[in-house]
């Protein structure tokens, strides 16, 4: 059966809603009831028969995969969830993390698979507070993969690793037919080493605590879909795809009694604080002009219909620490990066969820991603 599909653009808010009508039954349209007539519009609803591109986007989806298949199956009662599990090794703690990557195009300004599934996984396991020190990486090869491709992407593997001072210690290799890998897909794992003695995820989050961001949000994202659709912008918008496991050790160092730590990939920043504040049963309050968007990456959001809280990034990271701490987390990452903002803080409330102060003063309730903003961008 032969779909048309009719587009209506709100202009206002750069929406497009998408109407499937049987072609079947255009010349038979009426007002009464016909049924190869229907209306459909991609809201994703609560259960689907099949995994759709959206249980991948860090949003509700995801979620629902995580809690009702995933952790009843292979959690413990005392898992904390996080971007990377900390163990206890005789008198040893370490982190460990694992992580794929599907990003199409498989080079884009400011990376490339190869060196964001480094930085993807020395990242997270810096969100744990751990020294990352080893990694293992799978590979996925699709039959008819260019070899010179596949040697640019290990070139800047090893120097994505140099740059984070990690080392590919193992490794795997599968080739699968042609159309059925995409070109390649990458599995990175971490070990890293943690030698303080904080508790860092979201369980420690408490009222008062103040939420930093180390930048601009929404780069990674918008430079992958403008490479993907051909969209030109006067300045070439690069992803921000970087290790952070530096500057995290550097606040550590210096004596921040960090709560929480927590990357701001799928689903964006926003995704992230409502995982926290529900994990934290508390409100997290931030202020939408604190948040550094730059002018061109805010233009292609407003253009695309796009909310720069819910892109995804690669490098930027929210850290939740107590109001005694903020002066000199913030003089540490506005060293390292000038847009690093104090964003909001952390309410008591018995009802648990995220509010933003607007530009014009309004508060509203942010939410989980629903949906699929980006696919195929991490």
């Amino acid at each position: 059966m032969r779909e048309i599909i009719i587009t209506f653009h709100d202009f206002l808010k750069f929406r497009k809603f998408h109407y499937r009508i049987d072609s079947n039954s255009i010349n038979n349209l009426s007002m009464t009831s016909n049924p190869d007539f229907s209306l459909t519009c991609p809201i994703p609803i609560q259960q689907y028969p099949h995994i759709l591109l959206a249980h991948g986007g860090g949003g509700k989806l995801m979620r629902q995969l995580i809690d009702k298949m995933f952790l009843p199956t292979f959690g413990s009662s005392n898992q904390v969830e996080h971007d990377a599990a900390t163990l206890q090794l005789n008198e040893n703690k370490i982190a460990f993390t694992t992580d794929s990557y599907v990003v199409n195009p498989l080079f884009f300004p400011g990376g490339d698979i190869g060196s964001m599934a480094i930085y993807g996984t020395v990242n997270d396991l810096a969100m744990a507070g751990a020294r990352p020190l080893y990694l293992s990486v799978g590979f996925i090869l699709e039959e008819g993969l260019p070899i010179q491709t596949l040697w640019e992407i290990i070139i800047s593997m090893k120097i994505a690793a140099e740059k984070a001072q990690v080392k590919i210690v193992t490794g795997d290799t599968k080739v699968v037919d042609k159309g059925k890998g995409d070109g390649i897909f990458i599995n990175t794992s971490g070990i890293g080493i943690i030698k303080h003695n904080l508790t860092i995820n979201s369980l420690s989050v408490k009222a008062g605590d103040a939420v930093i961001i180390n930048g601009d949000l929404g780069r990674h994202g918008i430079a992958i879909m403008a490479v993907r659709e051909g969209l030109e912008f006067e300045t070439t918008i690069e992803s921000d795809s970087a290790p952070v496991a530096d500057v995290v050790l550097e606040l550590l160092e210096a004596g921040i009694e960090i709560h929480c730590l927590r990357d701001l990939t799928r689903g964006g920043l926003a995704s992230t604080l409502n995982e926290i504040a529900t994990a934290a049963k508390v409100e997290i309050e931030i202020q939408e002009t604190a948040i550094k968007v730059l002018e061109e990456v805010r233009g292609a959001c407003e253009i695309l219909g796009f909310d720069p809280v819910y892109v995804a990034n690669e490098g930027r990271f929210a850290v939740f620490v107590p109001e005694k701490d903020i002066e000199k987390t913030l003089s540490i990452l506005q060293a390292k990066i000038p847009e690093s903002s104090l964003i909001g803080f952390v309410k008591q409330t018995s009802n648990p969820l995220v509010t933003m102060q607007s530009r014009i003063g309004a508060k509203r309730i942010i939410d989980m991603l629903s949906g699929e903003q980006l696919p195929r961008i991490c």
